[in-house]
Protein backbone atom coordinates (compact mmCIF):
# COMPACT_ATOMS: atom_id res chain seq x y z
CA UNK A 1 0.00 0.00 0.00
CA UNK A 2 1.45 3.33 -1.08
CA UNK A 3 0.69 5.56 1.92
CA UNK A 4 1.63 8.79 0.16
CA UNK A 5 -0.63 8.11 -2.82
CA UNK A 6 -3.41 7.02 -0.48
CA UNK A 7 -3.27 10.26 1.49
CA UNK A 8 -3.18 12.29 -1.71
CA UNK A 9 -6.32 10.50 -2.92
CA UNK A 10 -8.12 11.19 0.37
CA UNK A 11 -7.30 14.88 0.16
CA UNK A 12 -8.39 15.10 -3.48
CA UNK A 13 -11.81 13.53 -2.83
CA UNK A 14 -12.26 14.87 0.70
CA UNK A 15 -12.30 11.36 2.14
CA UNK A 16 -12.10 11.35 5.94
CA UNK A 17 -10.93 8.30 7.86
CA UNK A 18 -8.00 6.04 8.39
CA UNK A 19 -9.56 2.67 9.21
CA UNK A 20 -8.04 -0.46 7.72
CA UNK A 21 -11.23 -1.33 5.79
CA UNK A 22 -11.41 2.09 4.15
CA UNK A 23 -7.69 2.13 3.31
CA UNK A 24 -7.91 -1.34 1.78
CA UNK A 25 -10.88 -0.38 -0.41
CA UNK A 26 -9.08 2.73 -1.71
CA UNK A 27 -5.86 0.78 -2.27
CA UNK A 28 -7.65 -1.85 -4.39
CA UNK A 29 -9.38 0.91 -6.37
CA UNK A 30 -6.05 2.58 -7.17
CA UNK A 31 -4.48 -0.73 -8.21
CA UNK A 32 -7.32 -1.74 -10.53
CA UNK A 33 -7.79 1.74 -12.04
CA UNK A 34 -5.17 1.39 -14.86
CA UNK A 35 -6.91 -1.78 -16.12
CA UNK A 36 -10.22 -2.30 -17.90
CA UNK A 37 -11.43 -5.00 -15.51
CA UNK A 38 -15.01 -4.83 -14.24
CA UNK A 39 -15.38 -3.90 -10.59
CA UNK A 40 -18.20 -4.71 -8.17
CA UNK A 41 -18.39 -2.55 -5.05
CA UNK A 42 -20.24 -4.22 -2.19
CA UNK A 43 -21.44 -2.37 0.88
CA UNK A 44 -24.41 -1.17 2.87
CA UNK A 45 -26.52 1.78 1.82
CA UNK A 46 -24.95 5.08 2.86
CA UNK A 47 -21.47 3.63 3.34
CA UNK A 48 -19.93 5.85 0.63
CA UNK A 49 -19.64 3.37 -2.25
CA UNK A 50 -20.13 6.12 -4.86
CA UNK A 51 -16.64 7.59 -4.30
CA UNK A 52 -14.84 4.39 -5.41
CA UNK A 53 -15.90 4.44 -9.11
CA UNK A 54 -14.91 8.12 -9.32
CA UNK A 55 -11.46 7.26 -7.97
CA UNK A 56 -11.16 4.40 -10.48
CA UNK A 57 -12.19 6.53 -13.46
CA UNK A 58 -9.99 9.53 -12.56
CA UNK A 59 -6.92 7.30 -12.20
CA UNK A 60 -7.51 5.28 -15.38
CA UNK A 61 -6.50 5.86 -19.03
CA UNK A 62 -10.17 6.83 -19.61
CA UNK A 63 -10.01 9.83 -17.25
CA UNK A 64 -10.34 12.31 -20.15
CA UNK A 65 -13.49 10.57 -21.43
CA UNK A 66 -17.02 10.76 -20.13
CA UNK A 67 -18.15 9.35 -16.80
CA UNK A 68 -21.80 8.52 -16.05
CA UNK A 69 -23.31 7.41 -12.74
CA UNK A 70 -26.61 5.58 -13.27
CA UNK A 71 -28.89 4.63 -10.37
CA UNK A 72 -30.51 1.46 -11.67
CA UNK A 73 -33.03 1.36 -8.84
CA UNK A 74 -34.52 4.77 -9.67
CA UNK A 75 -35.29 4.08 -13.36
CA UNK A 76 -38.67 2.42 -14.11
CA UNK A 77 -38.44 -1.11 -15.46
CA UNK A 78 -40.22 -0.12 -18.66
CA UNK A 79 -37.62 2.49 -19.62
CA UNK A 80 -34.37 1.10 -18.18
CA UNK A 81 -33.36 -0.55 -21.49
CA UNK A 82 -33.95 2.69 -23.38
CA UNK A 83 -31.93 4.69 -20.82
CA UNK A 84 -28.96 2.33 -21.01
CA UNK A 85 -28.94 1.18 -24.63
CA UNK A 86 -30.94 3.88 -26.46
CA UNK A 87 -33.97 3.49 -28.73
CA UNK A 88 -35.14 4.06 -32.27
CA UNK A 89 -37.73 6.66 -33.22
CA UNK A 90 -41.25 5.34 -32.69
CA UNK A 91 -40.10 2.19 -30.91
CA UNK A 92 -42.56 2.89 -28.08
CA UNK A 93 -45.06 5.52 -27.02
CA UNK A 94 -43.23 8.78 -26.43
CA UNK A 95 -40.17 7.86 -28.50
CA UNK A 96 -40.38 10.95 -30.70
CA UNK A 97 -36.75 10.71 -31.70
CA UNK A 98 -33.65 8.54 -31.51
CA UNK A 99 -31.63 8.12 -28.32
CA UNK A 100 -28.04 7.00 -27.99
CA UNK A 101 -28.41 5.72 -24.43
CA UNK A 102 -25.64 5.77 -21.84
CA UNK A 103 -23.65 3.03 -23.56
CA UNK A 104 -23.63 5.00 -26.78
CA UNK A 105 -22.77 8.37 -25.24
CA UNK A 106 -20.14 6.98 -22.82
CA UNK A 107 -18.13 5.20 -25.51
CA UNK A 108 -14.45 5.11 -24.44
CA UNK A 109 -15.50 6.27 -20.98
CA UNK A 110 -16.82 4.75 -17.73
CA UNK A 111 -20.33 3.92 -16.55
CA UNK A 112 -21.06 3.46 -12.85
CA UNK A 113 -24.13 1.25 -12.34
CA UNK A 114 -25.32 1.88 -8.80
CA UNK A 115 -27.83 -0.58 -7.28
CA UNK A 116 -27.08 -3.02 -10.10
CA UNK A 117 -28.94 -5.74 -8.18
CA UNK A 118 -32.22 -3.97 -9.05
CA UNK A 119 -31.86 -4.53 -12.81
CA UNK A 120 -34.66 -6.60 -14.46
CA UNK A 121 -33.59 -10.01 -15.79
CA UNK A 122 -34.10 -8.95 -19.42
CA UNK A 123 -31.80 -5.96 -18.92
CA UNK A 124 -29.27 -8.21 -17.21
CA UNK A 125 -29.06 -10.31 -20.38
CA UNK A 126 -28.36 -7.19 -22.48
CA UNK A 127 -25.73 -6.01 -20.00
CA UNK A 128 -24.00 -9.40 -20.05
CA UNK A 129 -23.70 -9.18 -23.85
CA UNK A 130 -22.11 -5.73 -23.60
CA UNK A 131 -19.61 -6.96 -21.03
CA UNK A 132 -18.64 -10.01 -23.09
CA UNK A 133 -18.65 -8.63 -26.63
CA UNK A 134 -19.14 -4.86 -26.42
CA UNK A 135 -22.24 -5.24 -28.60
CA UNK A 136 -25.78 -4.01 -27.99
CA UNK A 137 -28.97 -3.25 -29.92
CA UNK A 138 -31.16 -0.21 -29.36
CA UNK A 139 -34.75 -0.71 -28.23
CA UNK A 140 -36.83 -1.16 -31.38
CA UNK A 141 -33.73 -1.44 -33.57
CA UNK A 142 -32.02 -4.24 -35.46
CA UNK A 143 -28.55 -2.85 -36.05
CA UNK A 144 -25.82 -4.24 -33.82
CA UNK A 145 -23.77 -1.43 -32.32
CA UNK A 146 -20.38 -1.52 -30.65
CA UNK A 147 -19.22 0.33 -27.57
CA UNK A 148 -16.05 0.41 -25.49
CA UNK A 149 -17.15 1.20 -21.96
CA UNK A 150 -15.57 0.44 -18.59
CA UNK A 151 -18.26 -0.75 -16.16
CA UNK A 152 -18.07 -0.29 -12.40
CA UNK A 153 -21.09 -1.56 -10.46
CA UNK A 154 -22.24 -1.30 -6.86
CA UNK A 155 -24.85 -3.04 -4.77
CA UNK A 156 -26.11 -3.16 -1.20
CA UNK A 157 -27.90 -6.51 -1.55
CA UNK A 158 -26.57 -10.01 -0.98
CA UNK A 159 -25.78 -10.93 -4.57
CA UNK A 160 -25.17 -14.62 -3.90
CA UNK A 161 -28.58 -14.88 -2.27
CA UNK A 162 -30.14 -13.01 -5.21
CA UNK A 163 -28.48 -15.49 -7.58
CA UNK A 164 -29.76 -18.49 -5.60
CA UNK A 165 -33.29 -17.04 -5.63
CA UNK A 166 -33.19 -16.48 -9.40
CA UNK A 167 -33.33 -12.68 -9.11
CA UNK A 168 -29.89 -12.10 -10.62
CA UNK A 169 -28.04 -13.96 -13.37
CA UNK A 170 -25.15 -16.01 -12.06
CA UNK A 171 -23.02 -15.49 -15.19
CA UNK A 172 -23.51 -11.72 -14.97
CA UNK A 173 -22.60 -11.71 -11.28
CA UNK A 174 -19.26 -13.42 -11.94
CA UNK A 175 -18.63 -11.15 -14.92
CA UNK A 176 -19.17 -8.03 -12.82
CA UNK A 177 -17.36 -9.45 -9.82
CA UNK A 178 -13.99 -9.68 -11.55
CA UNK A 179 -12.53 -7.33 -8.93
CA UNK A 180 -14.68 -7.09 -5.75
CA UNK A 181 -14.23 -4.13 -3.41
CA UNK A 182 -15.82 -4.28 0.04
CA UNK A 183 -16.81 -0.91 1.48
CA UNK A 184 -16.87 -1.23 5.30
CA UNK A 185 -19.96 -0.08 7.25
CA UNK A 186 -19.49 2.93 9.51
CA UNK A 187 -19.83 0.88 12.70
CA UNK A 188 -16.65 -1.01 11.76
CA UNK A 189 -14.56 2.10 11.13
CA UNK A 190 -13.85 2.99 14.77
CA UNK A 191 -12.41 6.49 15.26
CA UNK A 192 -13.46 7.46 11.73
CA UNK A 193 -16.90 8.11 13.24
CA UNK A 194 -15.54 10.94 15.39
CA UNK A 195 -13.48 12.38 12.51
CA UNK A 196 -16.53 12.44 10.27
CA UNK A 197 -18.62 14.06 13.01
CA UNK A 198 -16.05 16.84 13.35
CA UNK A 199 -16.02 17.37 9.58
CA UNK A 200 -19.80 17.62 9.32
CA UNK A 201 -20.01 19.86 12.41
CA UNK A 202 -17.40 22.19 10.95
CA UNK A 203 -19.17 22.31 7.58
CA UNK A 204 -22.47 23.25 9.24
CA UNK A 205 -20.81 25.92 11.38
CA UNK A 206 -19.16 27.54 8.34
CA UNK A 207 -22.19 27.28 6.08
CA UNK A 208 -24.74 28.73 8.49
CA UNK A 209 -22.43 30.77 10.75
CA UNK A 210 -23.26 28.72 13.83
CA UNK A 211 -21.07 27.87 16.83
CA UNK A 212 -19.53 24.49 16.16
CA UNK A 213 -20.87 21.60 18.24
CA UNK A 214 -18.56 19.21 20.12
CA UNK A 215 -19.00 15.97 22.05
CA UNK A 216 -18.47 15.10 25.70
CA UNK A 217 -16.55 11.95 26.54
CA UNK A 218 -19.72 9.98 27.31
CA UNK A 219 -21.41 11.11 24.11
CA UNK A 220 -18.29 10.19 22.20
CA UNK A 221 -18.49 6.61 23.52
CA UNK A 222 -22.14 6.36 22.50
CA UNK A 223 -21.22 7.50 18.99
CA UNK A 224 -18.52 4.84 18.77
CA UNK A 225 -20.79 2.04 20.01
CA UNK A 226 -23.95 2.94 18.08
CA UNK A 227 -24.74 0.59 15.16
CA UNK A 228 -25.30 3.34 12.54
CA UNK A 229 -27.69 1.41 10.27
CA UNK A 230 -27.70 4.40 7.88
CA UNK A 231 -23.89 4.63 7.92
CA UNK A 232 -22.18 7.91 6.89
CA UNK A 233 -25.40 9.39 5.52
CA UNK A 234 -27.14 8.91 8.87
CA UNK A 235 -24.18 10.36 10.81
CA UNK A 236 -24.25 13.45 8.62
CA UNK A 237 -27.99 13.93 9.07
CA UNK A 238 -27.80 13.60 12.86
CA UNK A 239 -24.85 16.00 13.05
CA UNK A 240 -26.75 18.56 10.97
CA UNK A 241 -29.85 18.19 13.15
CA UNK A 242 -27.88 18.73 16.35
CA UNK A 243 -26.06 21.72 14.84
CA UNK A 244 -29.35 23.47 14.13
CA UNK A 245 -31.73 22.25 16.85
CA UNK A 246 -29.60 21.73 19.95
CA UNK A 247 -29.34 24.66 22.36
CA UNK A 248 -26.19 23.16 23.82
CA UNK A 249 -23.00 23.44 21.80
CA UNK A 250 -21.35 20.68 23.82
CA UNK A 251 -23.41 17.59 23.10
CA UNK A 252 -23.69 15.32 26.14
CA UNK A 253 -25.11 11.79 26.29
CA UNK A 254 -28.62 12.93 27.18
CA UNK A 255 -28.78 15.38 24.31
CA UNK A 256 -27.34 12.89 21.84
CA UNK A 257 -29.92 10.24 22.73
CA UNK A 258 -32.68 12.69 21.78
CA UNK A 259 -31.41 12.66 18.17
CA UNK A 260 -30.59 8.96 17.81
CA UNK A 261 -33.60 6.87 16.69
CA UNK A 262 -35.14 4.88 19.51
CA UNK A 263 -36.33 1.81 17.60
CA UNK A 264 -34.83 -1.39 18.98
CA UNK A 265 -32.98 -2.44 15.82
CA UNK A 266 -30.99 0.78 15.50
CA UNK A 267 -30.47 1.78 19.15
CA UNK A 268 -28.94 -1.52 20.15
CA UNK A 269 -25.23 -0.92 20.60
CA UNK A 270 -23.01 -2.97 18.34
CA UNK A 271 -20.93 -5.80 19.74
CA UNK A 272 -17.93 -7.33 18.05
CA UNK A 273 -17.24 -11.06 18.36
CA UNK A 274 -13.58 -12.14 18.54
CA UNK A 275 -12.26 -13.27 15.18
CA UNK A 276 -12.67 -16.96 14.48
CA UNK A 277 -15.34 -17.54 17.12
CA UNK A 278 -18.93 -18.59 16.70
CA UNK A 279 -21.71 -19.05 19.21
CA UNK A 280 -24.58 -21.48 18.93
CA UNK A 281 -26.50 -20.08 21.88
CA UNK A 282 -29.37 -18.78 19.76
CA UNK A 283 -29.70 -22.07 17.87
CA UNK A 284 -29.66 -24.01 21.14
CA UNK A 285 -32.35 -21.80 22.65
CA UNK A 286 -34.57 -22.32 19.60
CA UNK A 287 -34.19 -26.11 19.86
CA UNK A 288 -34.95 -26.04 23.59
CA UNK A 289 -38.08 -24.00 22.94
CA UNK A 290 -39.29 -26.39 20.23
CA UNK A 291 -38.67 -29.46 22.42
CA UNK A 292 -40.45 -27.81 25.36
CA UNK A 293 -43.48 -27.00 23.22
CA UNK A 294 -43.56 -30.54 21.80
CA UNK A 295 -43.44 -32.01 25.30
CA UNK A 296 -46.36 -29.81 26.29
CA UNK A 297 -48.35 -30.90 23.24
CA UNK A 298 -47.73 -34.60 24.00
CA UNK A 299 -48.79 -34.11 27.63
CA UNK A 300 -51.99 -32.37 26.54
CA UNK A 301 -52.74 -35.16 24.07
CA UNK A 302 -52.17 -37.86 26.69
CA UNK A 303 -54.46 -36.04 29.13
CA UNK A 304 -57.21 -35.74 26.51
CA UNK A 305 -56.94 -39.46 25.67
CA UNK A 306 -57.22 -40.40 29.32
CA UNK A 307 -60.35 -38.27 29.65
CA UNK A 308 -61.87 -40.02 26.62
CA UNK A 309 -61.03 -43.44 28.12
CA UNK A 310 -62.70 -42.52 31.39
CA UNK A 311 -65.82 -41.34 29.58
CA UNK A 312 -65.97 -44.61 27.63
CA UNK A 313 -65.60 -46.64 30.84
CA UNK A 314 -68.39 -44.68 32.51
CA UNK A 315 -70.58 -45.22 29.44
CA UNK A 316 -69.94 -48.98 29.52
CA UNK A 317 -70.75 -49.19 33.20
CA UNK A 318 -74.03 -47.33 32.66
CA UNK A 319 -74.97 -49.71 29.82
CA UNK A 320 -74.61 -52.68 32.14
CA UNK A 321 -72.99 -56.10 31.86
CA UNK A 322 -75.63 -57.35 29.39
CA UNK A 323 -74.35 -55.07 26.72
CA UNK A 324 -70.87 -56.53 27.03
CA UNK A 325 -72.17 -60.11 26.79
CA UNK A 326 -74.27 -59.38 23.73
CA UNK A 327 -71.39 -57.81 21.83
CA UNK A 328 -67.60 -57.89 22.22
CA UNK A 329 -66.09 -55.14 24.39
CA UNK A 330 -64.65 -52.14 22.62
CA UNK A 331 -61.34 -50.42 23.30
CA UNK A 332 -60.31 -46.80 23.39
CA UNK A 333 -60.68 -45.77 19.79
CA UNK A 334 -63.77 -47.79 18.71
CA UNK A 335 -67.14 -46.05 18.29
CA UNK A 336 -69.50 -46.34 21.25
CA UNK A 337 -72.21 -47.90 19.03
CA UNK A 338 -70.49 -51.31 19.33
CA UNK A 339 -71.82 -51.59 22.88
CA UNK A 340 -75.47 -51.29 21.85
CA UNK A 341 -77.43 -54.58 22.02
CA UNK A 342 -79.43 -53.65 18.89
CA UNK A 343 -76.56 -54.62 16.58
CA UNK A 344 -77.29 -57.59 14.34
CA UNK A 345 -74.80 -60.50 14.25
CA UNK A 346 -72.93 -59.44 11.06
CA UNK A 347 -72.29 -55.97 12.50
CA UNK A 348 -71.10 -57.53 15.76
CA UNK A 349 -68.63 -59.71 13.86
CA UNK A 350 -67.30 -56.65 12.04
CA UNK A 351 -66.81 -54.91 15.36
CA UNK A 352 -64.79 -57.84 16.70
CA UNK A 353 -62.45 -57.64 13.74
CA UNK A 354 -62.08 -53.87 14.22
CA UNK A 355 -61.33 -54.35 17.90
CA UNK A 356 -58.54 -56.78 17.11
CA UNK A 357 -56.99 -54.55 14.45
CA UNK A 358 -57.36 -51.07 15.91
CA UNK A 359 -56.30 -51.21 19.57
CA UNK A 360 -53.61 -48.53 19.89
CA UNK A 361 -53.90 -47.56 23.53
CA UNK A 362 -51.35 -47.65 26.29
CA UNK A 363 -53.97 -48.28 28.98
CA UNK A 364 -53.09 -47.54 32.53
CA UNK A 365 -56.71 -47.57 33.79
CA UNK A 366 -58.48 -49.53 31.01
CA UNK A 367 -59.81 -52.97 32.04
CA UNK A 368 -59.93 -55.54 29.19
CA UNK A 369 -61.40 -58.30 31.47
CA UNK A 370 -61.82 -61.80 30.10
CA UNK A 371 -62.40 -60.78 26.51
CA UNK A 372 -59.15 -58.78 26.58
CA UNK A 373 -57.34 -61.96 27.62
CA UNK A 374 -58.97 -63.83 24.74
CA UNK A 375 -57.89 -61.17 22.23
CA UNK A 376 -54.29 -61.38 23.42
CA UNK A 377 -54.31 -65.18 23.35
CA UNK A 378 -55.74 -65.27 19.81
CA UNK A 379 -53.14 -62.77 18.59
CA UNK A 380 -50.31 -64.86 20.07
CA UNK A 381 -51.74 -68.06 18.56
CA UNK A 382 -52.03 -66.55 15.08
CA UNK A 383 -48.41 -65.36 15.27
CA UNK A 384 -47.00 -68.60 16.74
CA UNK A 385 -46.11 -66.89 20.02
CA UNK A 386 -44.18 -64.03 18.34
CA UNK A 387 -44.92 -61.19 20.73
CA UNK A 388 -43.65 -58.43 18.44
CA UNK A 389 -45.94 -59.47 15.59
CA UNK A 390 -48.84 -59.98 18.00
CA UNK A 391 -48.37 -56.46 19.35
CA UNK A 392 -48.33 -55.05 15.82
CA UNK A 393 -51.56 -56.92 14.98
CA UNK A 394 -53.26 -55.60 18.11
CA UNK A 395 -51.99 -52.08 17.37
CA UNK A 396 -50.28 -51.71 20.75
CA UNK A 397 -46.67 -51.30 21.81
CA UNK A 398 -44.46 -54.26 22.80
CA UNK A 399 -44.28 -53.02 26.38
CA UNK A 400 -48.08 -52.80 26.64
CA UNK A 401 -48.41 -56.36 25.32
CA UNK A 402 -45.85 -57.64 27.85
CA UNK A 403 -47.78 -55.98 30.68
CA UNK A 404 -51.02 -57.61 29.51
CA UNK A 405 -49.34 -61.01 29.27
CA UNK A 406 -48.15 -60.69 32.87
CA UNK A 407 -51.53 -59.28 33.99
CA UNK A 408 -53.46 -62.19 32.52
CA UNK A 409 -50.89 -64.75 33.65
CA UNK A 410 -50.20 -65.89 30.10
CA UNK A 411 -46.45 -66.02 30.71
CA UNK A 412 -47.05 -68.97 33.03
CA UNK A 413 -49.08 -70.98 30.54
Amino acid sequence: MNTTELQRTKQRYNIVGNSDGLNHALDVALQVAPTDLSVLIIGESGAGKEIIPRVIHDNSPRRREKYFAVNCGSIPEGTIDSELFGHEKGSFTGAIGESEGYFGIANKGTIFLDEVGELPLATQARLLRVLETGEYIRVGGQEIRKTDVRIVAATNVNMRKAVSEGKFREDLFYRLNTIPIQMPPLRDRGEDIILLFRLFAMQMAEKYRLPKITLTGEARQIMLQYKWPGNVRQLKNITEQMSVLSEKREIDAETLLHFIPRDQDSTELSTVQPAGTHTYESEREILYKILYELRGNVSDLRRDLNNVRKQLEESRQLNGAGGFRSAPPTVSNLPATTDKPTLNPPAAIGQVEDAEAEEISEPETLNLNDMGRQLVEKALERNNGNRKKAAQELGISDRTLYRRIRQYGLDKD
